[in-house]
C-alpha cells in the first residue's frame, strides 16, 4: 500500500458515514445476538479459538450481519474481504481467490470473503466460489435477508452454517446511539450532542429495530442543529421527525404500548368488530409499524381464530401480505385493511388451533410410534415381503372414494384431534366427516 492508498483510506474512513465510522471493532462494542456470540455461545468460542467454519448470516436489514462479519475478521486477524453481491459478478470473485491463494501462500494469512446480499448472486456466481469453501482457499461469510434455504445452492449452504441473527430490540438501539453520542474519535461526542428524551424515544421506536437507520438519522439531525450559545447541538423532536419525514404518535414498538396495540387488534377481530379493528391497525400503521408484522399477526388469526370455518380468510390474509411485497407503502394500506374487515367479518371457529394442540401434546408427551405396515410404500421386494402396503385399502377403488381404515398407529387409533364447529363452512366438514366415519362403508 503506497502512502496516497493510505491517506485516501483514512479519508474515506473520517468521510464515512455514522454507522460506518462506528463499527464496532470487538465484542466488547459489539451490541445484541447474545444468542449466537454471547459469551460461551458455540460461535462466540470458535472465534476466539481462531475455528470459524463458513457461514451465512441470516437477518432483518440493520441487525449486524456486516458488523459482527467485520468483528468476526478482527478477532481473528483475517484479512477482510467485503464485496456487494449487487455490484459484483465472477471476475471479482476470480480476483479476491486469486489474492487470498497469494495471502495465504507468503504470509499464511486466511482470507474473509465476504458476500453482502448473496442471495443476489446467482447459481453461476454461487458455484464459483464453492470450490475455494471447500478447499479452504477462503472463508464464505454471506450476509443476506432471505431465507438462505430458498436463495444459497445446497451444495454451498451444506458447506455453511447458518445463523440467524433477530431484529435489534429498543433497548439494544438505545446503547448503539448512546455509543454514538459519547465516541470522541469516531462518533458525535465532539460535536456535544444532546437528544430530547422524547426525540430519542421517537427516533428509537422509528427505526424499526435497524441501527443503520437510527444512526443515519442522529448523523442528519446533528449536523443541521445549530450550536447554541453553549456549544451545544440540542436536538428536539422536531428535528427527528424531519429527518425521518414522518410524524411522531404515541407508540412504541417493542413496549408496551406495541403489545396493547396488536392485542386490541386481534381481540377486536376475534370480536367480530370490523370499525374498531381498522382503528387499531391505523393507529400502528400511521405511528410506522412494519406492514409485514402486521400481516404475519393477520396470517396467524386466519388460522388460529377463522380457520375452516371460512377457508377465504386465509388467502385473504396472505394474498394482503403479497400486496405489501409487491406495491410497499402507503398504497399497501388498503390490503391490510381490507383484510381486517374480512377476518373480522368472518364465521370464527378455533376448532383447528385446539386441534393441533392436541396433535403437540401427544407428539412431544407420546412414543414416537412407527407408521403403520400398510401405510407404508412398498419401494422393493424386500420392502413387500415384510408386509409393506399389505392390506392397503386405495379410496379411489371405492364408492364415494371413501373406505374406512386406520391411519395412526395402534396405541393412538382412537384419538379424535379435529372436532369441527357448528360455524361457517364448519359445518359442511361435521357432515361429511360424520356420514364418511360414521356411514356403513
Amino acid at each position: 500500500m503506497t502512502l496516497f492508498d493510505l491517506h485516501r483510506d483514512r479519508q474515506l474512513e473520517k468521510e464515512a458515514p455514522l454507522p460506518t465510522r462506528v463499527r464496532p471493532r470487538g465484542f466488547a462494542e459489539f451490541v445484541g445476538q447474545e444468542h449466537i456470540v454471547g459469551e460461551g455461545r458455540v460461535l462466540r468460542k470458535a472465534i476466539e479459538q481462531d475455528l470459524i467454519p463458513s457461514m451465512i448470516f441470516w437477518g432483518p436489514p440493520g441487525s449486524g450481519k456486516t458488523t459482527l462479519a467485520f468483528v468476526i475478521a478482527a478477532v481473528t486477524s483475517s484479512h477482510f474481504s467485503p464485496i456487494s453481491a449487487v455490484s459484483a459478478g465472477v471476475a471479482d470473485l476470480r480476483r479476491v481467490i486469486e489474492e487470498a491463494k497469494t495471502r495465504r501462500g507468503m504470509h499464511g494469512q486466511r482470507t474473509i470473503l465476504f458476500i453482502d446480499e448473496i442471495h443476489r448472486f446467482n447459481k453461476a456466481q454461487q458455484d464459483a466460489i464453492l470450490p475455494y469453501v471447500e478447499n479452504g482457499t477462503i472463508t464464505l461469510i454471506g450476509a443476506t435477508t432471505e431465507n438462505p434455504s430458498f436463495e444459497v445452492i445446497s451444495a454451498l449452504l451444506s458447506r455453511c452454517r447458518v445463523f440467524t441473527l433477530n431484529m435489534l430490540n429498543d433497548e439494544q438501539i438505545g446503547l448503539i446511539i448512546q455509543h454514538a453520542l459519547e465516541d470522541r474519535e469516531r462518533g458525535l461526542g465532539e460535536m456535544r450532542v444532546e437528544v430530547a428524551e422524547d426525540a430519542l424515544r421517537h427516533l428509537i421506536t422509528m427505526s424499526s429495530g435497524d441501527a443503520r437507520i437510527a444512526l443515519n438519522t442522529l448523523e442528519m439531525a446533528a449536523l443541521t442543529a445549530a450550536p447554541d450559545g453553549e456549544g451545544m447541538r440540542r436536538i428536539e423532536l422536531g428535528a427527528i421527525e424531519d429527518a425521518l419525514q414522518h410524524r411522531a404518535l404515541l407508540y412504541d414498538k417493542s413496549g408496551e404500548e406495541h403489545y396493547n396495540i396488536i392485542s386490541a387488534l386481534h381481540k377486536s377481530l376475534r370480536g367480530s368488530d370490523p370499525d374498531a379493528a381498522l382503528y387499531w391497525l391505523g393507529r400502528m400503521l400511521e405511528a410506522g409499524e412494519d406492514p409485514l408484522y402486521i400481516a404475519r399477526r393477520l396470517v396467524r388469526f386466519a388460522s388460529e381464530d377463522v380457520g375452516l370455518a371460512d377457508p377465504q380468510a386465509l388467502v385473504q390474509a396472505n394474498a394482503a401480505q403479497q400486496a405489501i411485497h409487491f406495491i410497499g407503502m402507503p398504497e399497501g394500506n388498503l390490503a391490510l385493511a381490507q383484510a381486517v374487515v374480512y377476518l373480522a367479518a368472518a364465521p370464527k371457529s378455533n376448532s383447528l388451533y385446539k386441534a393441533y394442540s392436541r396433535v403437540q401434546a401427544d407428539v412431544k408427551e407420546t412414543h414416537p410410534y412407527s407408521v403403520p405396515l400398510h401405510l407404508r410404500n412398498p419401494e422393493t421386494h424386500l420392502m413387500r415381503e415384510v408386509g409393506y402396503g399389505k392390506g392397503y385399502k386405495y379410496a379411489h377403488n371405492f364408492p364415494g372414494h371413501f373406505v374406512k381404515q386406520q391411519n395412526l398407529p395402534d396405541a393412538l387409533k382412537d384419538r379424535k384431534y379435529y372436532q369441527p364447529s357448528d360455524q361457517g363452512f364448519e359445518r359442511e366438514i361435521e357432515k361429511r366427516l360424520r356420514e364418511w366415519w360414521e356411514g356403513g362403508r
